[in-house]
């Protein structure tokens, strides 16, 4: 490895009020968040505001927004053609539980974007729309069981939380063999056997679980990329053996495109690998941070709705989160904002491999441009039990670090970064670049002169 240039020093962050808020928040939420996934202890964050591709905290602290809610702020934080449009709208009323040309109208872009889509519903949540796909899938097949790829995310609901996240490997059980791990408690033995866990990019495992259950599943659900491991990608034809293999057996296929719709292409991941599912779901992207949501699909497949299928929900396709799809699925149709999001993600990723190349470090790219992962491994990651050979405690540190220094990617090795279109605009990407590097460069610093990481983590709580 080559000699690094002296770190940067970083000043600490001020966590005054933050800190005084989480002490609040923990006597009515549960880790003082509403989300485990929110709930970092004495770090966790507790934002002001945020516009474009810039958040603040309560204490002031400015970062770069390398998260974007985890991925649905496709256009930028309080974008004002998306805003002015929902507050419009919404002053006429929010909630009816009646249907609004909104509702008709986002749905339309849907099947539009898409190309394949037939008919698609509203929901709230990525959670509820995954929910929804699944039960539709095995209403129409008249089967009970659904695969699903270890350490894909679907979602909160038990049928979803399924060999989803384990830090040790051995827990998925056996490579030829996986077990349906179920994550945290409270998930019914019945419902985790209901689901059969695969591993993503093995079509021969696939063709043997097929064999030998096929009479039983309904349907594969599988993130396109794997959004839970920094996005890995399918290897050259996996999508297209698997979409042949559901066929053969008559099971269908989802595509959860909660993280990848309308973000990967207009499209979304189907477009992107040219695919036609059966059914896919979709949130996120489809909003640019609203809670809006959709499952969609096959005529003949959501045609069991709406006579043999329970589908509802008081808040389904709310005017707010309605009026917000509109705009934004307008947006990304008739304007080059997922051009620009694209292209931004390219210019970061080779200012990144500017700083990384020179340092010796076996790493590699996952993903796409526009959500993309940083693994810190010599061979690519094609699932995720892979994720467990890569210097995970390397990335986690720098991310911390990067934090310190005001660009804040998620400080997790299995997130992705998503980039927005308002990165484009301005030195963002330089600045995104620059703090990488001295994040970077002090982790390597800390390491070579007998150090941790975890000092290099201290560096961002004063």
């Amino acid at each position: 490895m080559t000699t690094e240039p002296a770190a940067k020093p970083v000043q600490a962050l001020n966590r005054t009020r933050q800190l005084a808020m989480y002490r609040r928040a923990l006597e009515h939420l549960p880790g003082g968040t509403d989300s485990n996934f929110r709930a970092w202890g004495e770090d966790t964050i507790y934002v002001d505001r945020g516009k474009g591709g810039t958040v603040w905290d309560l204490d002031g602290n400015e970062f770069i927004d390398l998260r974007m809610g985890y991925g649905p702020v496709i256009l930028g934080h309080g974008d004002d053609r998306v805003d002015d449009y929902v507050n419009e709208r919404m002053r006429r009323g929010v909630s009816f539980s009646l249907t609004s040309e909104d509702e008709v109208k986002a749905m339309e872009l849907v099947c539009e974007l898409t190309g394949w889509v037939d008919k698609a519903r509203m929901t709230v949540s990525g959670t509820e729309a995954t929910m929804h796909a699944m039960r539709v899938a095995r209403a129409y097949t008249g089967r009970e069981k659904i695969v699903k790829f270890e350490g894909q995310y679907h979602g909160v609901h038990d049928y979803a939380l399924i060999s989803v996240g384990p830090d040790d490997m051995s827990e998925l059980g056996d490579p030829d063999a996986p077990v349906a791990l179920a994550w945290g408690r409270g998930i019914p033995g019945a419902v985790a056997d209901t689901i059969i866990p695969a591993r993503y990019n093995r079509i021969d495992s696939l063709r043997t679980i097929f064999e030998r259950q096929g009479q039983e599943i309904a349907a594969i659900i599988v993130e396109p990329v794997l959004g839970n491991a920094q996005g890995i990608m399918p290897r050259p034809g996996f999508h297209q053996e698997m979409r042949a293999l559901t066929e053969e057996f008559g099971i269908l296929l989802i595509f959860d495109e909660v993280k990848t719709g309308f973000r990967f292409a207009r499209g979304g991941a189907a477009e992107f690998f040219g695919i036609k599912p059966d059914l896919a779901t979709y949130a996120k992207a489809m909003g640019n941070g609203y809670p809006a949501a959709a499952f969609g699909g096959r005529a003949e497949v959501m045609n069991m709705l709406p006579d043999k299928v329970s589908h509802g929900g008081t808040y389904a396709g709310n005017r707010v989160a309605a009026a917000a799809a509109v705009k934004t699925l307008t947006i990304l149709k008739e304007t080059n904002a997922l051009e620009t999001v694209h292209a931004t993600g390219r210019r970061v990723q080779e200012g990144l491999r500017q700083v990384l190349d020179p340092t010796g470090l076996a790493y590699h790219f996952t993903g796409h441009p526009s959500m993309f992962g940083i693994m810190f491994r010599e061979e690519e990651a094609t699932e995720y039990r892979d994720w467990a050979s890569t210097d995970h405690e390397l990335y986690d540190a720098v991310a911390v670090g990067m934090q310190a220094r005001g660009a804040m990617p998620e400080p997790d090795s299995r997130e992705p970064w998503f980039l927005c279109e308002s990165h484009a605009a301005g030195d963002t990407v330089d600045r995104v670049v620059s703090i990488f590097a001295d994040s970077l460069h002090a982790v390597l610093e800390a390491r070579a002169n007998g150090g941790s990481e975890q000092r290099a983590n201290k560096l961002s709580h004063g």
